[in-house]
């Protein structure tokens, strides 16, 4: 059963759908996409049930030859970390065309055709287990980008759509020359299992984790290198905001779940307190930031810089729990700050404006629309009972053992991000309603609460059920850390003295047994 092409099919799948896009009329454009959206979901939905939790390798396997000389392979595969994050793309998708149901009225069909190359290109991404193919994947990614902000985007658009394409394809070709050098280096292969078995000297390990901290950090984006995501989210249409913060800024923190950690030990462990510096920075300067929003839009954009700190902090502790953590809070930020993004989409569509003074005292006007609101801004700060506060509690809970200082420091974008998100929730649903639109507000109606319900649903069942996902992942994430690959990363009690944080060590690969599993969980 698992020889049947899954992976294949749910990468190129969207395509088909991109090329009959541009075959039929605008209205039918948007019926073909939301058909093949949500077709490629419940095409990757049997993977939940395939998908093996006690197999820490890669599953449904596809490899075949695509140039000879030098090797590249068509070569595809999925294990527990990248799995939550293909499940969430294709999740994700439907809402996307949903959203732009009647926001999008000219080039219809080339908009829809975007967002589906958009998939098969992230798809791609996450389960390409050949250099070269998760190059093309990564590159073929921008041009549906830049065109979805450039030309359906708000009155700074290129500005934006140029800034996010430069400052991601500076990173890439980065990126890129580290590949070859690998390639020189590995064993002239560009297969990624294969070169994350190579040993690598550790100046070259040093200079390679440079290139790709380049490419990955502009991509979450890490601080300073955020600076682009702000512009891009306002620009950009309810869509393509969706997908930036809820797919393509998981990109970065996947690369280096799947390059530096197995590929760069040495380095990966000796810029562990630079790496975890920044992400501090990043969680309490995106929360500061978000604080001092007038734009609905751009406050989340903010906030999505601190929630991709706690990501970051989550996987340079080095950790089991700092690491599932940052897995799950990928998935959740996906979810919540996706859900965020198309409730502004849809109040923008009524008020034409993304202005918290314009949007005030929603709750009358709106009462569902502020229901689903204040979930998702509760579940963004964190609640307890929805699924942001299962990802950041675990990655504390990771930074504890490295650093107790680390860990009160990081805790406080936590109080932040209530601090900003509560002030939000305050003028948006609570507030007096602005006199230019308190009486010809609509409610949500059947389309929006569809689009909005499902996520709304996973907010809470990922909150109070998040074990099933946790099962999937906790295999991967033992084998990345304590493989039989290279050393393993020891995992060290807390530290004597608060203030001095605990250094990962690189000690022999021994496997972990049931009892030291169950400890560390």
């Amino acid at each position: 059963m698992t020889s049947f092409p899954w992976l294949s099919l749910i990468v190129f799948f969207p395509l088909i759908g991109a090329v009959l896009c541009f075959m039929v009329k605008a209205e039918s454009s948007r019926w073909v996409a939301l058909s093949f959206t949500v077709g490629n979901f419940f095409l990757s939905l049997p993977l939940w049930w395939l998908f093996d939790t006690s197999n820490a390798q890669m599953q449904f396997v596809e490899r075949a030859s695509w140039i000879n000389s030098p090797p590249v392979s068509y070569s595809l595969g999925m294990d527990g970390i990248s799995f939550p994050l293909v499940l969430m793309t294709t999740f994700l998708m439907p809402f996307c065309v949903t959203v732009s149901w009647t926001a999008i009225e000219k080039r219809v069909p080339l908009f829809m055709s975007m967002l589906l190359v958009m998939e098969t290109a992230m798809v791609g991404v996450f389960v390409a287990l050949d250099f070269v193919l998760f190059y093309v994947f990564w590159e073929v990614m921008l041009i549906p980008m830049y065109l979805l902000i450039g030309i359906w985007g708000g009155p700074n658009r290129l500005y934006a759509a140029i800034k996010f394409f430069l400052y991601t394809l500076a990173g890439s070709l980065l990126m890129l020359v580290a590949i070859f050098v690998l390639y020189f280096q590995g064993g002239h292969t560009f297969d990624i299992l294969e070169l994350s078995r190579g040993t690598y000297g550790a100046t070259l390990q040093m200079w390679l984790f440079l290139a790709f901290f380049a490419a990955f950090a502009v991509k979450v984006p890490m601080f300073p290198f955020h600076t682009w995501l702000p512009d891009a989210h306002v620009e950009a249409p309810t869509a393509g905001s969706v997908i930036l913060a809820s797919v393509l800024l998981k990109m970065g923190t996947y690369g280096f779940l799947r390059f530096t950690l197995p590929m760069l030990p040495d380095a990966t462990v000796a810029f562990t307190k630079p790496m975890i510096a920044l992400s501090i920075v990043a969680i309490i300067y995106g929360a500061y930031m978000a604080l001092a929003q007038t734009d609905i839009k751009k406050l989340i954009a903010y906030s999505s810089v601190s929630h991709m700190g706690f990501v970051t902090l989550g996987i340079f502790v080095l950790n089991i729990q700092g690491i599932e953590g940052a897995v799950m809070q990928m998935v959740n930020h996906g979810i919540t700050t996706g859900g965020l993004f198309l409730c502004v989409g849809i109040i923008y569509e009524r008020t034409h404006s993304r202005q918290i003074l314009d949007n005030t005292g929603l709750a009358g006007p709106m009462p569902r629309y502020a229901i689903f609101l204040m979930i998702f801004a509760l579940s963004s700060l964190g609640l307890p009972g929805t699924n942001s506060f299962v990802g950041e509690f675990l990655v504390l809970a990771g930074t504890f053992v490295w650093s107790q200082f680390a860990t009160a420091f990081a805790a406080l974008g936590v109080i932040l991000a209530a601090a900003y998100m509560l002030w939000l929730m305050q003028r948006v649903v609570f507030g007096t309603p602005a006199a230019a639109h308190r009486d010809h507000l609509l409610d949500l109606n059947a389309r929006e609460t569809a689009t909005l319900v499902p996520l709304i649903v996973l907010v809470f069942v990922l909150g109070i059920f998040p074990n099933p996902l946790l099962s999937r992942m906790h295999a991967s994430v033992t084998h990345l850390l304590n493989g039989p690959k290279v050393p393993a990363y020891a995992i060290v009690p807390p530290p004597a003295s608060a203030s001095t944080p605990a250094t990962p060590t690189l000690a022999a690969a021994q496997p972990i047994s049931s009892s030291e599993q169950a400890a560390t969980r």
